[in-house]
């Protein structure tokens, strides 16, 4: 999928900017197109074209969708209609891109477009919540359709909140230990070089080492800066390369305790929207294609992307799972047995239901087993920089009582 700049004449007659994702410049030109739009100009998107915003590309939180979503399902429930309810939410919705994307789908469908169709042209909603909402319509059912996002979104963003919880103490321990390693070896640590210069060769190698990385750091600190940002650069250039993002996908499920924790939450995101998909009547190849753009992990979107292949070809779901090796024989059972039985939503529902509760148990023992070691990590550091100050005077001490 490449990013397309683009700028138009839409059928009311108003000029647009915007970016879009499309699998080639055709494909986009003709998704313009296919909208009424007159296309005036079209190219790759890039740095330099993107619409710039603060935090880079709009996007909603998980958390916003499921309030939008309950709050929209709560209102058609109690007998207002589609367009008066978009209103209701454009007014009272606090994040400000959901808002403007609401009343462009209260003004779309005004217009005549079917409210799956409406927001589909903004950016803000996720396929998944499009197309339920186009499986809602189908079907006359559009509360049980968002009641069903509602759920989905809050199960999300539930789980994206425990990861976020197990990562930010460490974050927390990890920035404190590097700022006490600065300020020892930056402002500590030279306030006893002078006594240590009348020492001549008689310093220890580990004190004469951070000494002269005192000196590095008080005289080429812009350096180190640089050094910094370009690795962080590089490492987000590889990262969004397909062979980077692959490599380090596989890094990520290998490393320990980190690693069981990237499987169980992808298990529980693919059983849980793969679950919801099935359950509106959507066809099984489209649900597969859906679920597949909502994983995180690179290779657990490969296999997925795969198993709708193989899928086409009259291969049973549970088979390509399998012989992935990415996911537990739980999943792949729980499959099984949901194809045999005819009962796969069911399957996965419980399937989802239980990697849920995986995901927090585990977010837990993350959380247990990182705490003592980043606080063993900080104390080591320290320790090492007082033995530095502390060992050329007591080699001082020494060598005087023995005079």
């Amino acid at each position: 999928m490449g990013n397309f700049s683009y700028s138009i004449i839409t059928k009311d007659g108003k000029e647009k900017k915007g970016n879009l994702e499309a699998e080639s410049k055709e494909k986009a030109m003709a998704q313009l197109k296919a909208e009424g739009n007159t296309v005036l100009k079209i190219q790759t998107g890039s740095a330099l074209n993107k619409d710039i915003s603060f935090g880079g590309r709009k996007k909603v939180k998980s958390k916003d969708l499921s309030v939008f979503c309950r709050q929209f399902n709560s209102l058609l429930v109690a007998g207002v209609g589609v367009v008066p309810a978009l209103g209701m939410l454009s007014d009272q919705t606090e994040n400000k891109n959901l808002q403007v994307a609401i009343k462009n789908v209260r003004d779309n469908v005004e217009k005549g477009d079917t409210l799956a169709t409406a927001m589909k042209k903004e950016s803000v909603f996720p396929p998944i919540l499009v197309n339920m909402m186009d499986a809602g319509e189908a079907s006359g059912n559009l509360e049980m359709s968002l009641q069903r996002m509602s759920e989905h979104f809050e199960k999300d963003t539930k789980v994206k909140g425990m990861l976020k919880k197990a990562m930010i103490y460490p974050a927390i321990l990890m920035t404190v230990a590097i700022g006490v390693l600065v300020l020892m070896v930056v402002v500590v640590l030279p306030k006893f070089s002078s006594m240590f210069e009348d020492m001549d060769g008689k310093m220890p190698g580990l004190t004469v080492a951070l000494l002269n990385l005192s000196d590095f750091i008080r005289h080429y600190w812009y350096f180190i800066i640089l050094i910094i940002v370009a690795l962080v650069i590089a490492f987000k250039m590889y990262k969004k390369s397909p062979e980077g993002a692959r490599k380090l996908a596989q890094i990520n499920l290998k490393l320990p305790v980190f690693g069981v924790l990237t499987t169980k939450t992808a298990c529980a995101r693919f059983t849980r929207t793969f679950s919801t998909m099935i359950a509106s009547g959507m066809p099984m190849l489209e649900a597969m294609d859906i679920t597949a753009n909502t994983m995180d992990n690179v290779l657990y979107k490969e296999t997925l992307q795969d198993t709708k292949v193989q899928i086409q070809r009259g291969v049973s779901l549970a088979q390509p799972l399998k012989k992935s090796g990415l996911f537990p024989p739980l999943v792949v059972h729980m499959v099984s047995i949901g194809e045999e039985t005819g009962n796969l939503e069911e399957m996965l529902n419980n399937c989802a239901k239980y990697y849920d509760e995986e995901v927090e148990l585990a977010t837990q023992q993350v959380m247990a087993l990182l705490e003592p070691m980043i606080i063993i990590v900080l104390a080591g550091i320290v320790c090492l920089i007082l033995g530095a100050i502390y060992g050329p005077m007591v080699t001082m001490y020494n060598t005087m009582g023995s005079m």
